[in-house]
């Protein structure tokens, strides 16, 4: 696919540079922000459950992971806690989750994040030739095989998702 996309928007990322570093075949988007998973979607030129939601979930002080879900589900909560063993999950607030990453809300992914995360893909992303993901910046995302975004992220692949 090769990296590719127009200058109207942030020239490079730290996402863009690791997924760069990291030698993945993939293809630069860019868009105008959007306001919600659909628009990104349509904008990305992507099915909704091929958009990657990049959430950061807080399993206690300090200590974070990445969970991948498709643009079509949602985190189921029990299934999450179970992989994860623990009792306890949350979402943090946009303030702390810009802290833990070094990206704003809405342009979060475990690409080039300011502290490596683990990292769990909702098995559902492996049903797509594609998937779409942030890249780290408002209207930036990036499109690549999910199987070399797992393989990469080193992810935990896992059934960690509800429909919608």
């Amino acid at each position: 696919m090769g990296a590719g996309g127009s200058g109207q928007l942030a020239e490079t990322t730290a996402a863009l540079q690791a997924i760069a570093l990291m030698g993945l075949d993939h293809q630069v988007i860019r868009t105008e922000p959007v306001d919600s998973v659909e628009e990104a979607a349509t904008a990305r030129g992507v099915p909704l459950g091929a958009l990657v939601k990049s959430l950061v979930v807080r399993r206690g002080e300090d200590d974070y992971v990445f969970v991948l879900v498709p643009g079509d589900r949602a985190i189921d909560w029990a299934k999450l806690r179970s992989r994860l063993e623990a009792r306890r999950l949350s979402l943090p607030d946009a303030a702390e989750a810009h802290a833990a990453t070094g990206y704003p809300r809405g342009a979060i992914t475990p690409f080039g994040s300011s502290t490596s995360w683990p990292v769990i893909a909702d098995r559902a992303l492996l049903d797509h030739a594609v998937v779409s993901v942030g890249g780290g910046a408002h209207g930036v995302s990036v499109t690549l095989d999910p199987r070399a975004m797992v393989a990469a992220l080193g992810a935990d692949v896992a059934d960690v998702t509800k429909a919608g």
